[in-house]
C-alpha cells in the first residue's frame, strides 16, 4: 500500500495534461527551426463550452498520436490514459478495460460510426494506426450516453479531419526496428480553398521472433551420473509471431463556402498475422500453422449544413469485414492435420441524422438518430461428420440496431450549467426502457478556473451475436445487461503568460451492473454464456499536466494519470464451491498509472514514457497461485528526435528504445512479451509545391 501512495504522490507532483499541451501552437510544416514556443496566456472564462456541460473527457493531442508510425491506438492509450490495455503480445489482439468493465463494455466510434464487432462486441486497438487518427478522446462513464449507448464503461471517439494543406504535399517516413521490423508511412495531400484531398498508407511487417525467458517451464541440469543438480528457466524464441499489416486511408473534403461541408472517408485494412505459441506449449519443434487473416473496408460519407444558430448533419457508412482463422498441426508423421478452419463475413450498413439548435448563449437543443444493420455469417468449416464429410457449423444472422437521443443543455448563469439527455435503443425487436442522463457543472472559483461537475445515467448493453447464436454454446435467452453510473469530479486550469500552465482533474465514479454476461463451462464439454453476475465498480481517476518555458530555447512538458479501480462480483454464488463472490474481476488492475515527460531544446526533443499496472488476477476466485495472478510491472520507453530544415525539404531523425530496463512481464497469462528493443525513424517532407 505504501508503494501505491508513493506512485500517487509522484503522479500528482510531476504531471502533465494533454489538454494543456493542446494550447501550445503547432509550427508550420516548413518551420522546423522554431520547435520551442512561448506558452500562451491561459484565459479563465468561468464557463466551459455549452456542449460539454458536465462531461468528463480525456483528449489526446497530436503529439501523442503522431509520435511515430509504429504506434497503434493501444500504445497511445497505454501511456496517455488510466485505462488498462490488455495485450496478447506484440502485434496481437489489444483490448481496453474501462473503469473495471470488460472490453465489450467500451464503445468505439470512427467518424461517428460504431466499429465494435457485432460478433464479439469489442474492438482490437492494435489494428488502428495512431497515424490514421487526427482527433481522439475518451468519454468516461456517463459521458458516453451523449455519444452512443452500450458504453457501460465509457466510449472512445476517433475521427479524421482535413490536412488544411495548400497545394501539393508529401510526407514519407521509414522505420526500422528490432526483430527485422519495418514500418513505412506515406501521405499525399492536395488542398485549395474548397477542396482537400488526403491519401495515407501504412505498411508494417516483422518476423517478430524475439527471445524471452520462459518462466512457465523449467529445464533440469544433470551431472555426469544423470543426477539432477539444478534447474533453470529456458530462453525461447517467439515462434509463429510474424505479421504483415497494410492500411490505406483516402479522404476527400469539400467546403462549398455557403455553409455546406461534405466529407468522404474510406479505410482499407489487410492483415496477415500468425498467433504466437503459448509459453506452456510443449509440442517442441513439430510444424504447425496458427494464422489469422483479415480484410476490412470502412467508409463514411458525411454532410454538414451550418448556420449561425443551428446545424443539421447526415452520415452514411458501410463496413465489410472478412476474417479467417486456420489452425493446423503435424500429427507426428509429417502430415498436417487441419483442426480449425473458421471463416466469418460481416456487412454493416450505417446511417445517421442529427441536428443542433441554439437559443442565444443559454440553451442548446440536440437530436440524433442512428441505425446500424448487421449481416453476419460465421462458420467453422472443419467439422467432420460421421460419414466422413465436412460439415459447416455456425450461424447466418442479421440484426438492426437503432439508437435515438434528445438533449437539452441550459446555462442560466455564466458559472453554472445543466444538461439532460434521453436515449432510446432497440436491437432487433427488443427495445430498452428510456435511458436518462443528467449532467451538472459549475465554476466554484474563477481563480484557477476551479470547476465541479456531476452526472448520473442509466445504460444498457445487448448481447453480441456470438453470445446469442455461437455454435456450440450460444444462448438466445440472454437478457441485456443494465446498470446505473454516478460521476463527480473537480478540474482546474491556471497559468502565467509566456511562462507556465498547469491543469488537472480528479473524478470519482460508482457503477452497478446487473445481469452481467459470463461464459461458463457446461456438462456437455463446451462453454455457454449466462446472466449471472452483479458487478459493483467504483474508483478514482486523476489527471494533471504542466507546461513550462524554462528559457527561450528550452521547454518542458509533463503529464500523468492515476486510477484506483475496484470491480467486485456481488452476485450470488453459482455453486457451493463458488469463491468468486466479493472478489476483484479477472484482469482488472486495482491501480494503474502513466506519465510522460518531454524536454525540447531548439530542434531536439527528448521523450520519456512510463506506465505501471498492479497485480491482475487470472481467476475469479483471486487465488494467488503461480498461474492465478500476474505480477505488477513497470514499462519505460525513451526516444530522441532531431529535426533539420533544408532549402528543399524538412527532415526528421528519431531513435527509440522500448522496454528500456528490459522488464520481464506478462499482460495476459502465457503470452510472451518482448524485452528491450530499438527503433529508428527517418522522415522527409519535400517543400516543392508548397504555398503559404
Amino acid at each position: 500500500m505504501k508503494r501505491c501512495f508513493v506512485v500517487l504522490l509522484s503522479v500528482l507532483l510531476a504531471p502533465a495534461s494533454a489538454a494543456a499541451q493542446e494550447r501550445t501552437p503547432v509550427p508550420p510544416a516548413g518551420d522546423w527551426t522554431q520547435r520551442v514556443h512561448p506558452i500562451p496566456e491561459v484565459t479563465v472564462v468561468g464557463r466551459r463550452p455549452i456542449k460539454e456541460i458536465g462531461v468528463q473527457q480525456t483528449r489526446f493531442d497530436s503529439v501523442a498520436l503522431k509520435e511515430n508510425i509504429a504506434l497503434s491506438m493501444a500504445d497511445v492509450l497505454t501511456f496517455n490514459s488510466s485505462v488498462f490495455v490488455k495485450s496478447y503480445g506484440r502485434a496481437t489482439l489489444s483490448t481496453v478495460a474501462f473503469r473495471g468493465t470488460s472490453p465489450s463494455h467500451t464503445q468505439v466510434t470512427w467518424n461517428g460510426m460504431r466499429i465494435n464487432s457485432p460478433m464479439l462486441g469489442m474492438t482490437d486497438f492494435s489494428m488502428i494506426p495512431a497515424y490514421f487518427i487526427d482527433d481522439a478522446s475518451l468519454l468516461h462513464g456517463t459521458s458516453s450516453v451523449g455519444e452512443t449507448g452500450g458504453g457501460l464503461g465509457g466510449a472512445v471517439k476517433l475521427s479524421t479531419r482535413p490536412a488544411e494543406a495548400k497545394g501539393f504535399g508529401l510526407q514519407y517516413i521509414q522505420g526500422i526496428g528490432s526483430f527485422r521490423t519495418f514500418d513505412e508511412f506515406l501521405r499525399l495531400t492536395y488542398g485549395s480553398d474548397r477542396w482537400q484531398f488526403s491519401t495515407r498508407a501504412v505498411y508494417s511487417s516483422s518476423p517478430n521472433d524475439y527471445k524471452y525467458r520462459n518462466r512457465d517451464k523449467k529445464e533440469n541440469i544433470y551431472d555426469d551420473d544423470r543426477n539432477i543438480v539444478g534447474q533453470y528457466y529456458p530462453t525461447e524464441r517467439n515462434r509463429s509471431g510474424a505479421y504483415r499489416d497494410l492500411h490505406i486511408l483516402q479522404e476527400v473534403y469539400c467546403n462549398t463556402g455557403r455553409g455546406d461541408r461534405f466529407g468522404l472517408h474510406a479505410w482499407y485494412i489487410r492483415s496477415d498475422r500468425e498467433l504466437p505459441v503459448l509459453t506452456t506449449d510443449y509440442a517442441g519443434d513439430l510444424p504447425f500453422e496458427n494464422r489469422q487473416r483479415e480484410e476490412t473496408f470502412r467508409s463514411v460519407l458525411s454532410w454538414d449544413h451550418l448556420r449561425s444558430s443551428w446545424k443539421v448533419a447526415a452520415k452514411a457508412g458501410y463496413i465489410h469485414t472478412w476474417t479467417a482463422y486456420d489452425y493446423k498441426r503435424d500429427v507426428g508423421n509429417g502430415t498436417m492435420a487441419s483442426m480449425t478452419r473458421s471463416r466469418s463475413r460481416i456487412n454493416t450498413f450505417y446511417g445517421q441524422a442529427e441536428g443542433e439548435y441554439y437559443i442565444g448563449r443559454r440553451w442548446l437543443f440536440t437530436a440524433s438518430f442512428a441505425a446500424h444493420q448487421h449481416l453476419v455469417e460465421s462458420a467453422d468449416k472443419n467439422i467432420i461428420r460421421q460419414d466422413g464429410n465436412r460439415a459447416v457449423v455456425g450461424y447466418d444472422k442479421g440484426r438492426i440496431e437503432l439508437s435515438g437521443s434528445l438533449s437539452a443543455k441550459w446555462r442560466p448563469v455564466e458559472r453554472f450549467g445543466m444538461s439532460v439527455v434521453l436515449r432510446e435503443e432497440m436491437y432487433g425487436t427488443d427495445p430498452t426502457p428510456l435511458i436518462p442522463a443528467l449532467f451538472l457543472d459549475g465554476v466554484l472559483s474563477e481563480r484557477g478556473n476551479l470547476t465541479a461537475r456531476a452526472s448520473v445515467s442509466r445504460n444498457f448493453r445487448f448481447p453480441t451475436l456470438n453470445d446469442l447464436y455461437f455454435l456450440p454454446g450460444g444462448n438466445p435467452d440472454l437478457r441485456k445487461e443494465n446498470g446505473w453510473t454516478y460521476d463527480a469530479g473537480l478540474s482546474f486550469a491556471a497559468g502565467k503568460a509566456g511562462s507556465w500552465s498547469l491543469s488537472g482533474s480528479a473524478a470519482w465514479f460508482d457503477s452497478h451492473v446487473d445481469d452481467w454476461i459470463i461464459w461458463l463451462p457446461t456438462t456437455k464439454g463446451f462453454f455457454s454464456p449466462r446472466n449471472l453476475k452483479k458487478v459493483h465498480a467504483c474508483g478514482v481517476e486523476l489527471q494533471a499536466g504542466l507546461n513550462a518555458a524554462l528559457s527561450r530555447a528550452w521547454q518542458l512538458a509533463l503529464d500523468g494519470t492515476y486510477s484506483w479501480t475496484s470491480s467486485i462480483n456481488e452476485g450470488a454464488p453459482m455453486t457451493p464451491a463458488d469463491r468468486s463472490v466479493g472478489k476483484q474481476l479477472p484482469y482488472v488492475p486495482k491501480h494503474s498509472a502513466s506519465a510522460t515527460g518531454r524536454l525540447s531544446w531548439r530542434t531536439w526533443s527528448l521523450l520519456y514514457k512510463w506506465c505501471w499496472y498492479s497485480r491482475r488476477y487470472t481467476m475469479s476466485s483471486n487465488d494467488q497461485t503461480l498461474t492465478g495472478h500476474l505480477p505488477p510491472y513497470f514499462m519505460n520507453n525513451l526516444s530522441l528526435e532531431k529535426s533539420v530544415s533544408l532549402p528543399w525539404a524538412d527532415l526528421s531523425f528519431k531513435g527509440a528504445v522500448n522496454n528500456l530496463f528490459d522488464e520481464e512481464y506478462l499482460s495476459v497469462l502465457a503470452r510472451p512479451m518482448p524485452g528491450i528493443n530499438f527503433e529508428i525513424f527517418i522522415g522527409i517532407t519535400p517543400k516543392w509545391g508548397r504555398r503559404k
